[in-house]
């Protein structure tokens, strides 16, 4: 009796582990086949499902499917449904249909272009919405065995029990049969859709593209074999254009760093073979501390500068080549990452997050063509987004916030707060902070007001899509970043670009808490690149009390600041 007790005690033991085994099991495959996410498939909403059917199927209603091989396992696949244009996009209430039609392309060629980030926004969104049904299925389960054993009763399980041992055998038989027929099924039913699948040609269309061996079914085939070349050939020239700049980018930089470092420069105001600008003035007016004489100089801190990149996300790996080519620490983000701020640009904000290479702080200020949902997208995938705080990156203090107007294409939509009163707020935190700061980030150029003191020592600014070099405003200096994206009035952001575009490194020195130079590099529309020479950054000169404007007045005065609805603004 006493030798066969361990025995007994562990059988059940066993049958709590494989049943509990069996439970996650099951939750689990039902949490896989089932989990399905909404998000963005160009400009359209798109619903996206887990299939076992070893296929990613894109379902475009009645025009068809384009149909292509899984790379996931245990034969599951995916189906996204392509829905309607989301409602907020409203600025295409007054546009006609060719224009609609334009814009759409333009929309399906940026999501070729940068394919990536839409794949694995989908993958993740999916991933945790099959953890979410696992957990449910668990707890359903779970409640089920309790509900079971509670309505059976102690006697009756105990009765049950035995009967089960008595015809385990056969128990085992019938399982074991209904798992086989079920997944004799499965299968004959994906060899059935495979076999369908197989029938249809591959179309030769996509030859070289992300959709290299898809299947068009439906209207969508002829509609693909008369006019996909046109897109092909627009996909394969964009693809080209940015690897071409690319590779002139990385040569550009090895031509510039291979120059002597007193090879004087071109450009009059060159930092080479001249003395370093003076220190700063501090938030209290005093020249900022500079290093003792007995003590090493910190390393610079390098800043990468972009702004208005519109969804350009061609734009993206030129990035990344310009933060490892220049050992730049930090990303600033000067506003305007997006066209119109709607949750199908969320694949935009994804990939230039996942362009910042890892270890490298991005900072941003929305921009007027963001948004809060646009910026919440950001803010996940990685940037920190500046909320009218301070904020402390690598020693540098950073000041900024989203500007107040929201602009959607050809509609300009209300502003929840005027450029003087957050001209007033930024230079009240500025001059408030007891460590104060080193440069505030604002998209909107049109807030100089805030510089009238020195507690903003520095401003940096895009939105104009026309760079304007530093240069001393009250007691401060301005900088205002051209477009990254090479944006033109009336042109698309996306292809090829259609104007020079522009990043600007500026280097920092945490001793004197200064910027001490800035260095333009310049991408032409002919995939060329420039890098210029660094430059000093500006020393402020004192400015007679009488000629300061007053902090609190409306930023809108300053002559060299454009109008906000400029045709020419981001």
């Amino acid at each position: 009796m006493t030798e066969n007790a361990a025995p007994r005690r562990a059988r059940p033991r066993l049958g709590w582990v494989l049943g509990t085994l069996l439970a996650v099991v099951v939750a689990l495959a039902f949490g896989i086949t089932t989990a399905s996410a909404r998000l963005s498939f160009g400009p359209h909403e798109a619903q996206y499902d887990v299939t076992t059917d070893q296929q990613l199927t894109l379902d475009l209603g009645p025009l068809g499917t384009v149909e292509l091989d899984s790379p996931l396992p245990l034969g599951l696949g995916a189906r996204v449904t392509v829905q309607e244009i989301p409602e907020n996009i409203d600025a295409l209430d007054d546009i006609d249909t060719l224009q609609q039609l334009s814009d759409d392309a333009a929309s399906y060629l940026q999501f070729f272009t940068g394919p990536q980030a839409t794949i694995e926004n989908a993958a993740r969104a999916l991933i945790v919405d099959a953890l979410w049904r696992t957990g449910f299925a668990l707890l359903v389960i779970a409640a089920g065995v309790i509900a079971a054993r509670a309505l059976l009763g102690a006697p009756r399980r105990t009765e049950l029990a035995e009967a089960g041992r008595r015809n385990r055998g056969t128990l085992l038989s019938v399982t074991a049969t209904v798992l086989v027929v079920a997944l004799a099924l499965t299968v004959s039913t994906v060899r059935e859709r495979r076999a369908a699948v197989l029938a249809t040609p591959v179309s030769t269309v996509f030859a070289d593209t992300p959709l290299d061996g898809a299947r068009v079914t439906g209207r969508l085939g002829g509609i693909i074999d008369t006019y996909g070349g046109l897109l092909v050939d627009a996909y394969r020239e964009n693809e080209d254009f940015y690897d071409q700049a690319d590779d002139a980018l990385v040569a550009a930089w090895d031509d510039w760093s291979a120059k002597p470092a007193v090879e004087p420069s071109d450009e009059p105001t060159a930092l080479d073979g001249t003395p370093p600008p003076s220190p700063a003035p501090s938030a209290s007016g005093s020249p900022a501390p500079s290093p003792s004489a007995t003590e090493e100089p910190s390393e610079p801190i390098t800043m990468l500068l972009i702004s208005d990149l519109h969804c350009n996300v061609g734009m993206a790996p030129l990035i990344t080549s310009m933060v490892e080519l220049s050992g730049a620490q930090i990303v600033l983000d000067a506003g305007d990452t997006t066209m119109n701020g709607t949750s199908v640009e969320q694949y935009c904000v994804t990939t230039f997050a996942r362009a910042i290479p890892s270890g490298v702080d991005l900072i941003t200020a929305p921009g007027n063509h963001d948004s809060s949902e646009t910026t919440a997208q950001y803010a996940k995938a990685g940037a920190t987004v500046l909320d009218g705080s301070v904020i402390d990156v690598r020693g540098v203090r950073i000041l900024g916030d989203h500007d107040p107007k929201a602009t959607r294409l050809i509609i300009e939509q209300q502003q929840d707060e005027s450029y003087s009163a957050v001209a007033r707020r930024l230079h009240d935190v500025a001059c408030e902070d007891p460590d104060g700061v080193d440069l505030v980030m604002f998209h909107n150029p049109r807030v100089p007001s805030m510089l009238d003191d020195g507690c903003v020592p520095a401003l940096l600014s895009g939105h104009l899509h026309s760079r304007t070099d530093p240069e001393q405003v009250g007691e401060g200096i301005r900088y205002i970043s051209s477009s990254t994206a090479g944006a033109q009035e009336n042109e698309p952001r996306i292809g090829p670009l259609k104007g020079t575009a522009e990043m600007t490194l500026l280097r920092f020195d945490p001793d004197t808490r200064s910027i001490m130079d800035w260095q333009l590099i310049e991408i032409g529309t002919d995939a060329s690149v420039t890098v210029h020479n660094r430059t000093a950054w500006p020393t402020v000169e004192p400015v007679a009390d009488e000629d300061s404007a007053d902090p609190s007045g409306d930023a809108g005065d300053d002559p060299t600041a454009a109008p906000t609805d400029a045709p020419t603004a981001g």
